[in-house]
């Protein structure tokens, strides 16, 4: 079970008054740095985000305190924008829609276009559920929204064992800057490799929904697998064949209303570190992608849809074909919290001897070898160290006069 609040310690960070039990469990957990702290010269971050993670209550617990400003540990540096400029929330971008229901005649030329132009595109007709998705986005709200002292016990900072629920510190990696706190808490999953992962400590409130969506979401996957394959021109089955393509993780997002959303971020901008990613949202909005000439477009969710991008592994893979496009997520409400489940695609296999890089069918002597071959063990290594974002790829780039 969670570690008990005891009841000698009291905050006196807002007014005193007849409080609902949740702002009295966050206020006395010290989820929140008191305004001294907040104001004084010697603020001590390391110490702020030791206290903010032994509370154990997550960006939620700020919500359900009665915060009306954001602590230090989630403040966007100034030479960081998270909110849009007003002319870029101006710019009018559709992300591409591709019906899965079409014959693949019809539907291979549009999953090329979308992922060889902006690695972004909507699936429609995929064949999992609108009851299993919906049901999927409103079980993982309604573990986030449990009250403290229920989900307390699930809060686990240090990211171990298969099943783990925190607000996870953001590494920008090297020579970049950032908050060290995102806008957010996850409930992450991890579904493999083998040994078969122990699934006993995910939430009873959501754990059969996403067990379920789990399962249909990797039939998907498969199927998405072979039509972006095909669409390589390499043949349907050959991703599969060359890394058993599997969805082992899960992150489910809950993002609270911020009473400053233009001084917080929900996800930094970053690439991510898959073959590709399906994502599932309820209808608050917030992702972007950075378009080619740098600015920052919405991509509202789409009722029905689901939503596929290309990350940097198969951007390799496809020797630059496809494109993993920078993304991030800002908050767009003071009073509504989003939700969004992705799943991340990645290759099963992982052993030191399995090295990805550009499929030889797509190196020709008009197209040369863009990377060279790593394993996922030097992926991680250099997305750990570079950052998440194009540099941690351009480490594998190989040089042509």
């Amino acid at each position: 079970m969670g570690k008990k609040i005891p009841h000698e310690k009291k905050e006196t960070l807002a007014k005193a008054g007849n409080k609902a039990e949740e702002t009295q469990l966050a206020r006395q957990h010290n989820c929140i740095p008191s305004q001294q702290k907040m104001a004084a010269d010697d603020y001590d971050a390391a110490v702020a985000l030791a206290e903010f993670q032994a509370a154990r209550a997550g960006v939620r617990g700020l919500i359900e305190s009665g915060i009306t400003s954001v602590p230090p540990l989630f403040l966007v540096p100034s030479t960081i924008s998270p909110s849009p400029p007003p002319l870029e929330s101006e710019i009018i971008f559709t992300i591409p829609s591709v019906d899965l229901a079409l014959p693949h005649s019809s539907s291979l030329p549009l999953i090329r276009a979308a992922a060889r132009s902006c690695g972004f595109f909507h699936v429609t007709n995929h064949g999992v559920d609108t009851a299993t998705v919906d049901g999927a986005v409103s079980a993982v709200r309604a573990f986030h929204e449990l009250p403290l002292t229920v989900r307390s016990a699930f809060y686990t900072p240090a990211s171990v064992g298969s099943v783990t629920y925190s607000t996870i510190p953001i590494q920008p990696g090297k020579n970049s800057a950032g908050p060290l706190l995102p806008w957010r808490d996850t409930l992450q999953v991890r579904f493999g490799p083998p040994p078969a992962p122990d699934l006993a400590h995910l939430p009873p409130a959501c754990r059969d929904a996403l067990l379920k969506y789990q399962l249909l979401m990797t039939a998907l996957g498969k199927k998405m697998a072979g039509l972006l394959s095909e669409a390589l021109g390499v043949g349907a089955g050959r991703l599969e064949r060359a890394m058993q393509v599997e969805g082992l993780l899960m992150a489910c997002h809950y993002y609270p209303p911020c009473p400053e959303p233009a001084r917080v971020v929900g996800g930094l901008e970053h690439t991510d570190p898959s073959l590709f990613t399906v994502l599932a949202q309820d209808g608050v909005g917030g992702l972007q992608v950075r378009l080619r000439d740098g600015r920052w477009a919405d991509v509202p969710p789409e009722p029905g849809a689901l939503l596929v991008n290309i990350g940097d592994v198969l951007k390799v893979v496809s020797n630059d074909e496809y494109e993993s496009v920078e993304h991030r997520v800002v908050i767009k409400s003071c009073e509504d919290a989003r939700v969004s489940i992705a799943l991340f695609f990645n290759p099963a296999k992982r052993q030191e001897s399995d090295l990805f890089g550009p499929l030889p069918e797509l190196l020709t002597a008009g197209k040369q070898q863009r990377y060279r071959a790593f394993t996922l063990t030097e992926f991680m290594s250099s997305r750990r160290e570079h950052g998440h974002g194009t540099k941690s790829i351009d480490q594998f780039r190989i040089a042509h006069e």
